[in-house]
This record gives structure tokens, sequence and C-alpha cells, in this order.
């Protein structure tokens, strides 16, 4: 889905016309701001997943010609090689939450990394996480550090942007949370002390394209990205409820139930994630960020009620008899 036209990036023009970038995981939900971003920018885009039919919504968001879809998926190093045949820049979208985070983070980087160099490509972005860290306690921290090292083993002039949680429209965060509040009569909080610190869609998006619009300025270094504000989760939970008007009872776990939870069978939360929930997800003193890259960072206020108006028990309607009250 297009950007909201309030939040359109300013001051982007036809700076990339014609250049050919390559995003390996183009189609998801980062992926399709990205190509957004890039379009704007006068680029073309060759969006490369597994299933290119999934992306064909793309085409009809940029100009004539703009776009390109391939098949390609991580784990066949020569679907990424034919992938980025010919392309000027690089972007590995791609990640998981659950499943084989060595194949995907580490070899699946290393293979997007070695394609991109041995086609001369000028630039490579590499979309990590905060928290990427060889020597984390979930197997999701230490494959995306482990990741990291990898693609500037095989590409040193890669840039890597590390996001805290990203909201946006089609997200699986704020979304999953507001439908839960409608469900349920009392949501239950895991973590509820832990911090972060949500990214817009289109500010990530942005910042990706700016590390592939100037690689001289940005190759080799590393970006922490995370938006203006700094919540808790039992915070973060509290606003949802309040944007959306609902009032549920919120119970905040104990840490002690959190963990046994992560443990049995058939719970939302797996146990690396549980390992991956107790710690804060914030950008680290003195890392640069969005400002270095030139982006000013959206606040949950000014996007987020936009579209987590549809949880409210009367939509828009709800929403306007609300702010005429």
């Amino acid at each position: 889905m297009a950007r909201p036209a309030d939040t359109v990036a300013k001051g982007v023009g036809t700076g990339m016309r014609d250049q050919l970038v390559t995003l390996i995981g183009g189609g998801g939900f980062l992926g399709r701001y990205v190509a957004q971003a890039l379009m704007r920018r006068g680029a073309r885009v060759r969006i490369a997943q597994r299933d290119p039919r999934q992306a064909w919504f793309i085409k009809p968001l940029g100009g004539l010609g703009q776009t390109q879809f391939v098949g390609c998926d991580v784990a066949r190093p020569d679907t990424v090689r034919r992938a980025v045949e010919g392309a000027d820049a690089v972007v590995n979208l791609v990640g998981l939450l659950a499943g084989d985070f060595q194949r995907v983070h580490v070899d699946g980087a290393r293979a997007v990394a070695e394609a991109a160099a041995a086609a001369g490509a000028s630039a490579m972005v590499q979309v990590s996480a905060i928290g990427a860290d060889p020597a984390s306690p979930s197997a999701y921290g230490r494959t995306k550090g482990e990741g990291e090292a990898a693609v500037r083993d095989a590409f040193a002039r890669a840039t890597i942007v590390r996001p805290s949680i990203v909201f946006g429209r089609e997200d699986d965060f704020l979304n999953r949370f507001a439908g839960m509040m409608v469900a349920l009569p009392v949501v239950p909080i895991l973590s509820p002390a832990t911090r972060f610190q949500p990214v817009f869609v289109g500010d990530v998006a942005d910042a990706i394209a700016q590390g592939v619009a100037e690689p001289a300025r940005h190759a080799g270094r590393t970006y922490e990205l995370g938006g203006p504000e700094i919540l808790t989760m039992a915070e973060l939970n509290r606003w949802i409820a309040s944007a959306i008007g609902r009032s549920p009872r919120f119970l905040e776990l104990p840490d002690a139930v959190g963990g046994l939870m992560a443990k049995l069978p058939g719970v939302p939360i797996t146990r690396d994630q549980w390992a991956m929930l107790r710690r804060d997800n914030v950008v680290s003193p003195g890392a640069e960020g969005l400002a270095a890259l030139g982006v000013s960072p959206t606040t949950l206020a000014s996007s987020a009620p936009g579209w987590l108006v549809r949880f409210r028990r009367a939509g828009r309607f709800g929403r306007r008899l609300a702010e005429t009250a």
C-alpha cells in the first residue's frame, strides 16, 4: 500500500534516474516502502523473492518500466546471483522471527553480499536489527550479528541499518496488540518494563534509500534507527488503547510467568522471542541514526491513528464523534 500523502518524503526527485536496485525480499512489509522511496528518486527496482507474484501489487506504485520481478531464494546462491546481475545496488531485506536463522540471517546474507560484490554493485544495504550481536542470548540477535560480519567480509563497503521495532499500516506489531484489545477483556502484557523505540516504516525506507543513493558517504557505516519516543511495553499498550478508544484491563505478567509460557507448546511466543523480549530495543548511546541519513523521525501520534482507527468501535465514525464530543 502506498504511503499516506502527508508522509511522502520531501525533496526527492530524479537523482537515481535509471539506476537499477535489486531488493531481496522486496515484497514484504518494509520492502514495499523501500521500493517506493527508490522509485520516487527515479530508480528502477527489481523485486526478488521466492514467489514474485506476491509482490505484483508494487508495479502500479511506480512509473512504466520502473519495476521488475524475479524469483529468488537466499538459500540458493544461484538464484541470488541471477537476481543481482546488472544491478547498481542491492538491498537485503530478508529476515525471520522464527525458523532457520542460520540459513537466512547468516548464510543467506553472505550469499547476497558475495553476489553483489561479484556483480560489481556500487552499493549494498544490509537490513539488520537493534540487538544484533554474535554474543546475544537469542538465536535471532546472534545470527543477525553474525550475518553483519558475513556481509562485511564479502562486501566491505556495505551499509548496515539496524531498526528498532518498525511500525506502519501493514505491521504485525501495533495491529496485533490493537486486535487483542478488541477481542479480549483482559490483555496480558509480557515483559512490561522492556523499552522500545518504535520507528515508522516510511522513515526506515527513506534511510535505506539514502544509503543506496549516496554510497560514498554511507559505505561501511552502521546506523541504528529509532523513532522519537521510547516507551515500555506497558506504556505502548496503553498508548494503543487510548488511540483506538478502548479500555481493556491490562495484566502485567511477572517475568517468571512469561518465561514459563514461552516453554509451553502452542503459545504465541517462542523461547527465542522471549529471550529477545528481555532486552531493551532502543538506539545505543552515541550511535548514528536517522539524522545522519537526513531523515526526520515520525511520531506515533502523527501517523498510527490514521490506520488504527479501524479498531475503534464505530471505525472512522467513532473517531469523528470522539473528536467533536
